[in-house]
């Protein structure tokens, strides 16, 4: 357990709601933040069914950052720039952690292609949407619907990027909290661009395969 508080912008989505899923088992303090207050309350009275001890509550977006220490976006990345600019006043004392990826809805809805970014990645766009904040990305390739799932033994690479050191480090600490999971620091923010075209990979192995399980490993490693 760290000192943190996490709140998931997002939380009531598959990936935010995964994570607050795994931290709130893990016994960390735990805020849902949706655009409706209504929403992120019913997300987190979903995870309480789940964790009847867990530290989960559910605000709006705005009071959900404010509380924070630790924010982690996991929203559409048609939503980033609007719900940034939404919270950007009250992030002043916490680390913000992007896990939007640009992917562009093909033919069937079925995100597979990713959009240009004039900034370089998603996560580089919101540095520079909330300036003087400390901004990571990670949780790009992990299966959310495993996430939501504790039967399902985890087996994947986080990979963090980042250029401010401390707060990789804080963030390497919560990914250590959930079963399976692995941190690595994959360099400077703009290793983002990266990272974050590895999830239209992951879309089209799961179609291929028939799956929603496949995730990240980078092998060869001395950790």
């Amino acid at each position: 357990m760290t000192t943190e508080k996490i709140a998931i912008i997002g939380g009531a989505g598959e990936l935010g709601f995964g994570l607050a899923l795994r931290w709130a088992k893990a016994g960390e303090d735990v805020i849902i933040g949706s655009r409706e207050s209504a929403k992120a309350e019913q997300a987190a009275a979903r995870v309480k069914a789940v964790v009847p001890d867990g530290k989960i509550t559910g605000a709006d977006n705005v009071q959900a950052a404010s509380a924070a220490t630790m924010a982690v976006l996991a929203v559409p990345f048609s939503a980033q720039a609007s719900i940034l600019k939404s919270i950007k006043p009250v992030l002043k004392n916490a680390v913000l952690v992007d896990a939007t990826v640009p992917l562009a809805a093909t033919i069937g809805g079925r995100p597979t292609r990713m959009m240009g970014v004039w900034e370089g990645s998603a996560a580089q766009q919101a540095a520079g949407l909330v300036p003087g904040v400390p901004v990571v990305s990670a949780f790009h390739n992990v299966s959310a619907e495993m996430l939501h799932d504790f039967a399902l033994q985890l087996d994947c690479d986080i990979l963090i990027c980042g250029d401010d050191a401390g707060a990789k480090e804080r963030l390497s600490a919560l990914v250590k909290l959930i079963p399976g999971l692995r941190p690595l620091d994959a360099g400077p923010l703009e290793m983002s661009r990266i990272v974050e075209s590895m999830t239209a990979l992951m879309i089209s192995l799961n179609r291929r395969y028939k799956t929603h399980h496949s995730g990240i490993r980078i092998t060869g490693l001395p950790i």
